[in-house]
């Protein structure tokens, strides 16, 4: 029997509806989640030409061509770890195109990236959840919901949990990361942030725009808190929404302001559009032009009320912006107190030719002085104080930490007027033309005016030359004086011309961190008051920025050997950004001082919690697998992420830092090396931590892969929970590497696994599968061992470890396993010149 037409009109009413309204249906979508527990993990992922990979959770489902939704995981170019986002992707014949990139318009997980084995799934306690492969949780949404029927996207881009009668329990629209989707509403309270960088989105940047009853307010987030450089004044003010052509104001009826409140979006009124708040302050907008197939800037928000001029960051420390140009601040009496720190990219800002120095202000001989600047004033300005121009700049004065006295004067007083005193680089730029007030900059600069004799230093000259007149064989005497002085002069000299050399290097590395002045950091210290580290040439130790954030301060001594290893650092990890590489916030370089702020990690070094097993530190099988696969990445990145390889050559436990969640970052680049990429290997002199030492250093010509025989050794302390040599041990097991060795031959590996750690025997199979990693790093024919990236796939369990693996293990030989080496270096031709640590040992 046929089947009626009542069916065939439903069936097709149905098709109708699915063709008109599509839905969301990946190869799951909506998601059923029944069992309350389904976990989600991550499907074939898909790699674009822009360097991205995207790891598809689900999609929304359209039968046009062109840009559609889906979430999933998100890793971009510049790192490999994951968010969990919400993007959009260019779909043509129904299949991804990987030539277009996708856009980004919510991450999850932003200030805590996951790995490649990440997985999400659902919970009643807590909502979604993104765990990372050892079972910790990194994200969730926090509800509390008794059931949670389906996790859906919709074609707006908004991906939803839905409770009893498909309500919608949690949504990311109510939780914007740094992006806005047509339709969706920033509400009071909530806040865009901006990511570290266009390239690196995994970590937030200094820049928040924020809603509140009052308006919209743009902020920068520096050392003394957050600085204001924008305000929509908006009373009443109950959300903002984005809406096709226009970003406009509600009140809390719902009620549209009015056409002069809105910011006018000059577009054909496309449906694909998203605003984005990015790193450098600005509020723009994006939208699909299918004629050209790309995603083109159609506004810059904030712009058309601040200007160009009006941004942050816009020509950095002490530049000036002049119709969106940026130049330094002249020469004043002929005497040059700025340069550019980039000639090419005037953006990045300037540098004060003489560096302050809270020293020199208290020598006699040396005047702190004040540049002034008329119809010059900050970027971001605030009152600080309400006082005369001399009186701001004398609470400029006794602050070391001030740049600068920024002054406002009303123009109905004769001389009060409002001060602002930055500590830290700023941007300036032309004031405006303003009856209420004139604006006077004030940028305290150092100058070294030539010495006046004293009175006896005159007097003193006056009986020698009475006596050379009187006495001529003292000519002979006053000549040899002569010749001694020029020496000195010389040798003088020489030192400040190398000084002054160091100083423009530093102020010409690209990505260069943030510069402090030797106060700076006896103020951050409490005048090196905690010492938490030491060894070598060096002390650490804990600090504290102005916006409370703990920072370790590395202070290096030796003034004769530590100027190379700390222009090696300074400009290896200032360059560089990675999770598990440490972070480097800053740097002093003034007079003989040289030291280096770092993040601070609550949990040290590596080294206290694998061997000090008397102090209560311990870590479980889990901690240091992830660990050991955080040392992997690390190293991975500078081998081969980097545009120049970077050889470490002093990977060692001493040198792996952890955070507060046991995250592994490696630190310490005071010796390594830089490798351009059409260098198979390169000649230089041996440098690194005897123990750790590749068999290849005894040729002096090396390769990145010492640091993968580095690591092989670290991993087999890691796992066995001692040092390679330790003299508590019977002669026979002093050396690791030979017990390790006589150990595999008689298949006893078991033995090593770390006897002082329950958890580490009760995962002994685990931890000796992972020794045969370490063997096969430690070969002694460096071609035969892995590259670091081959190490983290078979860490992560995509590749097994090589099955021709030679015992035959060897090190150089160990006269003092706790040293640093530093040989000189002996006819190498023209090898690249080494940059020589003196620093060594834990933070």
């Amino acid at each position: 029997m046929g089947m009626s037409w009542a069916w065939r009109g439903v069936l097709l009413y149905l098709a109708l509806f699915l063709i008109h309204f599509p839905f969301v249906l990946p190869k799951f979508f909506p998601l059923l989640i029944n069992d309350q527990n389904l976990l989600l993990y991550n499907l074939k992922p898909v790699q674009f030409r822009d360097g991205s990979t995207v790891r598809i959770i689900g999609e929304v489902v359209s039968f046009s061509q062109g840009p559609r939704f889906a979430c999933g995981f998100f890793c971009n170019q510049s790192s490999d770890r994951y968010l969990l986002s919400i993007f959009i992707l260019f779909y043509k014949d129904f299949e991804i195109q990987d030539t277009i990139g996708p856009q980004v318009v919510w991450s999850a997980n932003q200030t805590n990236p996951v790995s490649i084995n990440a997985t999400v799934f659902s919970s009643s306690d807590e909502g979604l959840v993104v765990q990372e492969a050892d079972g910790t949780i990194v994200w969730a949404t926090n509800i509390n919901s008794e059931y949670i029927s389906a996790l859906n996207l919709t074609d707006t881009g908004n991906l939803q949990l839905l409770g009893e009668n498909a309500s919608t329990v949690w949504q990311s629209f109510d939780h914007p990361s740094d992006s806005l989707l047509l339709g969706q509403k920033l509400s009071v309270g909530q806040k865009l942030s901006s990511a570290a960088s266009a390239t690196y989105q995994i970590e937030r940047g200094l820049f928040s725009l924020s809603l509140d009853i009052d308006g919209l307010f743009a902020f920068r987030q520096s050392n003394e808190g957050p600085e204001r450089y924008y305000h929509h004044d908006s009373f009443s003010t109950s959300y903002v929404q984005f809406m096709n052509g226009s970003f406009s104001f509600f009140t809390v009826d719902d009620k549209l302001f009015g056409p002069h409140k809105d910011f006018l979006i000059p577009s054909a009124l496309s449906s694909w559009q998203y605003m984005r708040f990015e790193s450098d302050g600005h509020l723009r907008v994006y939208e699909w032009k299918q004629q050209s197939l790309e995603w083109k800037e159609v506004a810059d928000l904030l712009t058309a009320d601040i200007g160009n001029c009006g941004y942050p960051t816009v020509c950095d420390g002490y530049g000036i912006c002049t119709n969106g140009k940026c130049s330094c601040p002249e020469p004043k009496n002929d005497k040059r107190y700025f340069k550019q720190i980039n000639d090419s990219q005037p953006g990045r800002g300037c540098s004060l030719v003489t560096p302050l120095s809270c020293e020199a202000s208290l020598n006699q001989n040396f005047l702190e002085n004040f540049l002034e600047l008329k119809n010059i004033t900050s970027v971001t300005f605030r009152q600080d104080l309400v006082v005369d121009s001399e009186s701001c700049k004398e609470a400029c004065l006794k602050n070391c930490l001030c740049k600068a006295a920024i002054f406002q004067k009303y123009t109905w007083s004769s001389f009060v007027g409002d001060c602002y005193l930055p500590s830290q680089n700023f941007s300036l730029k032309h004031a405006e033309v303003n009856d209420s007030y004139t604006s006077t900059t004030y940028i305290k600069v150092q100058n070294v005016p030539r010495a006046v004799p004293s009175p006896e230093q005159k007097n003193h000259g006056k009986k020698i030359n009475h006596f050379i007149i009187i006495v001529g064989s003292g000519v002979a005497s006053l000549f040899g004086l002569f010749i001694l002085i020029g020496i000195f002069f010389h040798l003088f000299w020489k030192n400040k011309d190398y000084d002054e050399t160091e100083e423009y290097y530093l102020d010409h590395v690209p990505g260069m961190p943030t510069r402090y002045s030797f106060t700076d950091l006896q103020v951050m210290t409490e005048n090196f008051k905690k010492n938490i580290g030491g060894g070598g040439f060096g002390t650490v130790f804990e600090g504290t920025l102005i916006d409370g954030t703990k920072v370790a301060v590395k202070r290096l001594h030796g003034i004769n050997q530590i100027k190379k290893s700390f222009l090696a650092e300074v400009e290896t990890i200032g360059s560089i950004h990675h999770f598990n590489l440490v972070k480097l916030i800053g740097f002093c370089a003034q007079s003989s001082h040289r030291l280096l702020v770092y993040l601070y990690m609550s949990n040290g070094s590596l080294d206290k919690w694998i061997f000090h097993k008397t102090d209560g530190f311990t870590l479980d099988w889990h901690k240091r697998k992830k660990i050991i696969l955080d040392i992997a990445k690390g190293l991975t990145y500078l081998h081969e992420d980097c545009s120049k390889k970077i050889a470490h050559l002093d990977v060692k436990p001493e040198n792996i830092l952890l955070d507060e969640n046991f995250n592994a970052k490696v630190a310490d680049f005071g010796l390594s090396k830089l490798i351009d990429r059409d260098q198979s290997q390169v000649v230089t002199i041996m440098r690194g931590t005897p123990g750790y030492l590749a068999p290849e250093w005894l040729s002096s010509v090396i390769t990145e892969k010492v640091d993968v025989y580095s690591f092989g050794v670290v991993l087999l302390e890691i796992l066995c929970g001692r040092r390679h040599f330790d003299r508590s041990q019977p002669e026979a097991a002093m050396h690791l590497l030979g017990f390790f060795k006589e150990k595999l031959q008689k298949k006893q590996l078991w033995d090593l696994v770390d006897k002082y750690s329950e958890d580490m025997q009760l995962h002994g199979a685990e931890v000796v599968d992972m020794m045969k990693v370490a063997a096969w790093c430690l070969q002694s024919d460096f071609t035969k061992r892995p590259s670091m990236s081959v190490v983290v796939k078979v860490l992560e369990g995509v590749v097994d470890v090589e099955e021709n693996i030679e015992y035959n293990f060897c090190n150089p030989p160990i006269s003092n396993p706790r040293a640093r080496v530093m040989y000189h270096e002996v006819n190498v031709g023209s090898a690249t010149a080494l940059l020589d640590s003196v620093l060594s040992g834990p933070r």
